[in-house]
């Protein structure tokens, strides 16, 4: 059986972007492979890379992982855990840590965006951060891994420390393959298309949260920027705004992209714009429902404790053995 490997930061406020790209997709995945196991975390560890509220942050964990099971996630097909609680990660991320090279990090783009950012002083986890996320993939030895075009090169790298750990201490670590979408796996900021819809950016009229009321999604939709064309095309390049929001209707609506230009194309952008505002509302509007019913039905932490305690046994049974790769501990003679 194959085993695919995949996480999501609780930092910020989960928005559309997030569902589409990652939390629907992953649904998808598991509807379609039913030779597959899943095995999907909160990574609250990536998450403190950069300054967050203690008390925000124990909050959007159990939010994260709410959200995944309100999309329709099975449990009983998934281990759905934390990832700080699995403490075989960091451990990992160290010996990773010892066969990855700076200059392979410092090639990095998320770290160089994310460093430019930055007020103050930049953390040694945010650069490291890619050894994390090796560690993370490796240590349940994932077969394929879900990721956006921003997180491609991490994965490059996932696939070159395992490959160089491989070939010093024996073949040990599967070396994941990518699994990316083509449609929907990077939506962008309604009022800028040039940049990706954050749950971390400053303005939130760029974003859709997971959390707004229907004329709030509404009002953002009729607002967001397309151009002064007036032709529907989809044409990422030259109107990414307007592709932007095609995409968006495609993937909720579940047909392509030229099926939506088709069904409005010499109407305009307004009637297509009520359109998808009411489509993102509804669905934003059932998943709203499913979540609260799940946060206040007590489930929630039943399935995160069984999940650590899945996911705990595999790493522990992983970490011995690369243990005794590497030549950490020592030798019982009484054994």
């Amino acid at each position: 059986m194959k085993r695919i490997v995949s996480g999501i930061q609780p930092s910020g406020i989960l928005t559309l972007g997030n569902y589409i790209g990652m939390i629907k997709k992953t649904v998808e995945l598991q509807k379609s492979l039913t030779d597959t196991e899943f095995f999907l975390f909160v990574a609250d560890l990536h998450a403190i890379t950069v300054p967050q509220d203690p008390s925000e942050m124990r909050k959007r964990i159990r939010d994260v992982a709410a959200m995944y099971l309100a999309a329709g996630l099975d449990p009983e097909k998934t281990v759905l855990f934390i990832q700080s609680e699995v403490y075989q990660h960091c451990e990992l991320a160290h010996i990773l840590e010892c066969n990855t090279y700076m200059g392979e990090l410092e090639r990095m783009t998320q770290f160089k965006v994310k460093s430019q950012k930055q007020e103050t002083g930049i953390s040694c986890g945010l650069f490291t951060y890619p050894v994390l996320m090796a560690a993370d993939i490796l240590l349940y030895d994932a077969d394929y891994v879900p990721v956006g075009e921003d997180q491609k090169q991490h994965l490059e790298i996932t696939r070159d420390i395992a490959l160089r750990f491989n070939n010093r201490y024996g073949d040990f670590f599967t070396v994941p393959e990518p699994i990316i979408r083509k449609i929907g796996a990077r939506i962008m900021d309604l009022q800028d298309p040039d940049k990706k819809m954050s749950k971390s950016s400053e303005s939130d009229r760029g974003r859709i949260s997971l959390y707004e009321d229907a004329a709030t999604i509404k009002r953002k939709i009729k607002s967001a920027v397309t151009d002064s064309l007036g032709i529907m095309k989809y044409d990422p390049e030259n109107q990414p705004g307007l592709a932007n929001l095609i995409t968006i209707y495609s993937v909720l609506a579940e047909i392509t992209p030229d099926e939506v230009v088709s069904r409005y194309a010499g109407q305009g952008y307004a009637l297509f714009k009520e359109e998808l505002g009411n489509l993102v509302a509804d669905e934003i509007g059932g998943l709203q429902k499913r979540y609260s019913e799940i946060i206040s039905s007590g489930k929630l932490d039943e399935i995160l404790d069984k999940g650590r305690a899945t996911a705990s046994l595999y790493a522990s049974r992983k970490m011995d053995k690369c243990r005794r790769k590497v030549g950490l501990g020592r030798i019982r003679k009484d054994k």
